[in-house]
């Protein structure tokens, strides 16, 4: 079985997330741990249910899906960062960066297939 990067990284991601939004949710931060937790959590989702797409069309769709949810994500962290009070980001940041990243290549070599 072929080692799938983005598939691995994402869940690994939504599994810190998980965690984050526990530290979020010690400190009564409900709001935002509620938030942050479907947003994070959905990326890799996404990716999941775009490896069994129907169509190449399906695929791309899917991720357009994750990348939009990584942007979302990003977004709350960069809330808590800039918040006081909440726990330090800086890794998870990082890693949604990354994913961005890849998501991107992904997005763009799919569309060069369609064309």
């Amino acid at each position: 079985m072929n080692r799938n990067e983005i598939v691995e990284v994402s869940f690994d991601f939504a599994l810190q997330i998980i965690s984050f939004c526990e530290k979020l949710e010690e400190s009564k931060k409900f709001i935002i741990a509620n938030q942050l937790l479907k947003s994070g959590t959905s990326i890799g989702a996404n990716i999941r249910e775009a490896q069994n797409a129907e169509s190449i069309t399906d695929f791309l769709h899917k991720i357009k899906i994750a990348a939009k949810e990584a942007e979302e994500t990003e977004y709350w962290l960069l809330l808590c960062e800039k918040s006081e009070n909440y726990p330090l980001t800086d890794e998870l940041l990082t890693k949604i960066i990354s994913i961005k990243k890849l998501l991107a290549k992904i997005i763009s070599s799919t569309r060069k297939k369609i064309c």
